[in-house]
């Protein structure tokens, strides 16, 4: 495995990369739902690439950039583990080499106005720049994006297809905790007393998920049976829970077809996300 910090070094090595090349994109503080996207990716591409980059614009003054995890070495020992080729490893300024005002502003589509972007407001912004560049950067075929972050997901696939970027992107389906909860880097803010609590997004889901295997179809509902179960954990403040259409994001008051129920919770110091296909 051999690690690259330049751009310039990132694209000599892909321009002499025989095959299919896939990316997997990272913030780093690698955990088993990173190890899946490896190991999917793996088996379907000749070259397999991974990115360590803790992108400052898609973190606001008042977020957890400063805490969020940074363990180069351990996130490289398990790159290697898992077949990873060639990881890139930027700096910020290599990244983003002009000034804040120069950096090029990429469409992010209307759904990034919504749910998490009306609380995050400059983060699907950060999150559309950055993977832009590293594709511009590694031009992989292939790149996997997790189901856990849904309207990321469709951010992603809406500036690829905009911009015509040619990128396969390819879901990766949300890991789980034994208890339900999705695997994220923020858990680790979590005490044990929270971590406990925080089974109840999973819990919530399921409530949704009962409603509408029995039938119901209102967005009203579906959303009530999340709210009930989230009111019972005193440890959980809900940011949101919504029954929105799974490609705009926007709320439905009366479902046709398949419908994604979200939610954003803050316990303790982590804001945690989740989210489940209703089909």
């Amino acid at each position: 495995m051999r690690v690259m910090r330049t751009a310039a070094e990132m694209r000599e090595v892909r321009l002499y990369s025989p095959g299919v090349v896939g990316l997997v994109a990272t913030l780093g503080g690698i955990h088993s739902g990173h190890t899946m996207h490896l190991d999917v990716l793996r088996s379907r591409v000749d070259v397999l690439v991974g990115s360590l980059f803790l992108n400052p614009t898609q973190f606001s003054e008042s977020e957890d950039l400063s805490t969020y995890p940074a363990t180069e070495a351990a996130d490289l020992a398990e790159f290697e583990k898992h077949g990873v080729d060639y990881v890139f490893v930027p700096s910020v300024e290599e990244m983003y080499p002009t000034s804040d005002s120069q950096t090029p502003r990429i469409d992010t589509g209307p759904a990034a106005k919504l749910l998490e972007g009306a609380h995050r407001p400059d983060h699907f912004g950060g999150v559309a720049t950055v993977v832009a560049r590293l594709f511009s950067i590694i031009s992989p075929h292939k790149s996997t994006f997790g189901e856990k972050d849904a309207q990321q997901l469709r951010i992603i696939q809406h500036v690829n297809e905009s911009l015509g970027l040619g990128v396969e992107i390819i879901p990766i389906p949300t890991v789980r905790e034994a208890d339900g909860l999705a695997i994220s880097s923020r858990n680790a803010y979590l005490s044990t007393e929270e971590r406990k609590a925080a089974a109840v997004l999973y819990r919530a889901l399921l409530a949704a998920k009962t409603v509408w295997d029995s039938g119901e179809r209102s967005g009203n509902v579906l959303r009530s049976a999340m709210s009930d179960v989230l009111s019972d954990e005193p440890l959980a403040s809900t940011q949101y829970a919504s029954i929105a259409n799974i490609d705009t994001f926007e709320e439905l008051f009366q479902v046709v077809g398949s419908a994604r129920a979200l939610l954003a919770v803050q316990i303790g110091k982590a804001r945690l996300i989740d989210n489940l296909l209703l089909n």
